[in-house]
């Protein structure tokens, strides 16, 4: 399966936070929006950064003042993107292989198309073995 099927079934929002937010903000925000990980972004459609709830516990190492941080100090700026093309088997590959659980979908210029995340692979992969398993149950069956 495409990505850009997982984005047509799931919708192409993707929550994005300002770089100079503070890591209050990004908690309120993850909340609101019940993510793990939100997109950095100054106009809501280039990617500066990542930032997931991982980070935000590593930065509550540093304690208290952490909370007046900005996001950009924080964030993941090497982010692993993938076309709409790409197929989900690539993604868990990455997703595994580099350790992330969000990826951002853009298009050839880089811009915000969508967000797929470990669930979304996850639910996607069931249901392809959930497909196969009925279509050999009814070869098997029916003959």
């Amino acid at each position: 399966m495409q990505l850009s099927t997982i984005i047509a079934g799931k919708g192409d929002f993707v929550a994005t936070v300002l770089p100079d937010a503070t890591v209050a903000d990004l908690i309120a925000m993850l909340s609101e929006h019940g993510v793990g990980a939100l997109v950095v972004s100054a106009d809501g459609r280039t990617i500066a950064g990542i930032v997931s709830e991982r980070d935000v516990v590593r930065a509550m190492a540093h304690g208290p003042s952490a909370f007046e941080q900005p996001v950009a100090s924080i964030m993941t700026k090497h982010v692993f993107t993938a076309p709409p093309e790409a197929h989900v088997e690539e993604l868990m590959h990455v997703m595994t292989e580099k350790r992330v659980r969000h990826i951002p979908v853009t298009d050839p210029e880089g811009l915000l198309l969508g967000i797929v995340s470990i669930g979304d692979v996850v639910k996607s992969r069931l249901g392809e073995l959930e497909g196969e398993r009925a279509a050999l149950m009814e070869y098997i069956t029916r003959g």
